[in-house]
């Protein structure tokens, strides 16, 4: 996107994952893996933010849920996740788990000093993407079809960014993987029922 000189890489070891782990459960009150793999990379970018001297920072929550972003949405009927068997239903699903998200997102940013903003939950943004047809939000080729359509056509992204796959946080940054590395080198193996979370409670002390 022409921005690599604004760009921070903020790089993550495994003494920043275990010494995270019990800030990200105390702020966000939950100790699941899901949750605090999602949360945590949030966090602690929000915590190299407030650092900065920045008291917002611009997050993209809402685009996957409004837009027709997970592969669930793709064939509903076929796919168990969702109990709907059209497109628009299957993704009006995914709206009713953004409060819970939410509640999470916004309880770790806080926590490490900043206030969220969210472009996409603006109002407007809603209206508009609840008026979408199945079509513009998912097909067996494409998700997020409005949303990109806009990103490449109106706003003027190049294609690699507009067509290119996205990764949910918790994987992209190898967040998920990287815990379960290391519960299994604590002891904490795959055939143990939840054995990261278990891990995860021991390292919240509990």
């Amino acid at each position: 996107m022409g921005r690599s000189d604004d760009l921070t890489v903020i790089e993550l070891t495994h003494d920043d994952l275990v010494d995270a782990v019990p800030r990200v459960a105390a702020a966000t009150g939950r100790t699941n893996p899901m949750d605090v793999t999602i949360a945590l990379p949030l966090i602690l970018v929000a915590e190299r933010v407030a650092a900065d001297g920045y008291d917002r920072l611009a997050v993209g929550q809402g685009a996957d849920e409004l837009f027709g972003g997970y592969s669930k949405v793709v064939e509903p009927g076929d796919d168990h996740r969702v109990d709907s068997d059209t497109v628009r239903g299957a993704v009006r699903e995914t709206i009713e788990t953004l409060p819970g998200q939410l509640e999470r997102d916004v309880c770790g940013l806080r926590a490490a000093g900043v206030e969220p903003v969210t472009p996409f939950l603006q109002d407007r943004v809603v209206d508009a993407a609840l008026r979408l047809p199945g079509d513009l939000l998912a097909t067996a080729e494409t998700r997020k079809v409005a949303l990109r359509r806009v990103a490449r056509e109106t706003v003027g992204l190049p294609e690699t960014v507009t067509s290119a796959d996205k990764k949910a946080v918790q994987y992209g940054t190898y967040v998920s993987r990287e815990l379960d590395r290391l519960a299994r080198q604590n002891g904490y193996k795959r055939r143990m029922d939840d054995h990261v979370g278990q891990y995860i409670r021991e390292l919240c002390g509990d």
